[in-house]
């Protein structure tokens, strides 16, 4: 199996410019890049590494490389237990940008982390939505159980 590099940019920037749409953010794709990126990594951290394993299986290509990095698999899990704590880890992974990205704006946050899982349904599997969920605090299963149908 031969690698294309080239073909995983070339869906990797369809992806962003594709999702900086869905998100309202015009043509923006470098905050795309970044907003889904800080979901990714704040998932990643909530979540078991077997269950990140089975969703990264899922993932093409492109967005795999997006998810993995920086990954410490044996770095302590964060306690996140209502959604106002995910978004200040989706902003802590977010760096200096999250002032720009979310605008202190807790409501806007929670529609691109929402936007975000509805668009993931085009790659992930509803059983594995559904086993992200399930493994979830129960304050946090909204933002994927309400998604999991569109």
């Amino acid at each position: 199996m031969a690698l294309n590099f080239n073909e995983y940019a070339k869906d990797g920037n369809r992806f962003l410019k594709d999702y900086a749409k869905e998100m309202n953010l015009g043509e923006n794709t470098e905050k795309a890049g970044r907003i889904f990126s800080s979901i990714m990594h704040a998932l990643r951290d909530i979540i078991s590494p077997q269950e990140s394993l089975q969703f990264l299986a899922q993932l093409p290509m492109f967005l795999k490389a997006v998810y993995v990095n920086g990954w410490n698999m044996k770095r302590p899990k964060p306690r996140v237990k209502k959604m106002v704590e995910f978004i200040e880890l989706v902003r802590k992974h977010d760096g200096v940008a999250a002032v720009n990205d979310f605008e202190y704006n807790d409501e806007l946050a929670e529609r691109y982390i929402d936007t975000t899982f509805i668009y993931l349904r085009k790659y992930i599997s509803l059983g594995e939505m559904e086993d992200i969920r399930d493994g979830l605090p129960k304050d946090l299963k909204s933002m994927i159980y309400s998604n999991l149908m569109f």
